[in-house]
């Protein structure tokens, strides 16, 4: 049931996505029929172009369960589709939100990034901060967030604030829980830590 919950949760928020650049398209072949089969009208063929170029849903929002039963939802100020992967939707000043069952809240923010449906792969492009609700905060060059399974990995090094001090690595993942361990946070490549003491 779970399942099903799940792929239905994802094809509401890529239809939300989707339709309305479809009805974009439909909406910009009106111009071409407003004259006669063979009166060509080159401005309204030109607007039609243009609008066709720039189809783009404003504020697109959509959400899904990942397999260990987490909440993910990813937002976004725009949205358009990929000329070139018609799978992927490119978006702008995008954000995701994952609260996990165990009440721990993850989110991300980029200035770009990109969604891929077939893949349900998430891309935060440029810089990207991640803050966790157990006072992490980090800062990389692009993060990639599995949709399906709530793992999250860094593209590059990355700067941390951690409650006991500040790290520096040259990557981390952030793997989901399962039924043995809760999530974890997994630094690697050149792993660096100034600790700071805690008052007493």
């Amino acid at each position: 049931m779970g399942g099903a919950d799940n792929l239905h949760s994802q094809m509401v928020g890529w239809a939300k996505i989707i339709l309305p650049l479809c009805a974009l398209a439909l909406l910009s072949t009106l111009f071409l029929f407003a004259r006669g089969a063979n009166d060509i009208d080159t401005e309204a063929l030109a607007r039609a172009e243009e609008i066709a170029r720039a189809q783009q849903v404003t504020a697109p929002e959509f959400s899904g369960v990942t397999d260990d039963g987490s909440i993910i939802v990813i937002a976004a100020k725009s949205a358009q589709p990929d000329d070139m992967r018609p799978d992927t939707v490119q978006v702008d000043d995008i954000s995701l939100r994952l609260n996990t069952p165990q009440g721990r809240v993850l989110n991300i923010a980029a200035v770009q990034g990109e969604v891929d449906g077939r893949a349900q792969i998430a891309s935060f492009l440029g810089l990207a901060r991640l803050e966790t609700s157990t006072g992490y905060e980090l800062e990389t060059n692009g993060l990639t967030a599995e949709l399906g399974t709530g793992r999250i990995t860094s593209e590059g090094l990355l700067e941390i604030r951690a409650p006991f001090g500040q790290l520096t690595a040259g990557s981390v993942t952030f793997e989901p829980a399962s039924e043995t361990r809760g999530q974890q946070m997994l630094f690697t490549n050149g792993v660096r830590l100034l600790y700071t003491p805690q008052d007493p």
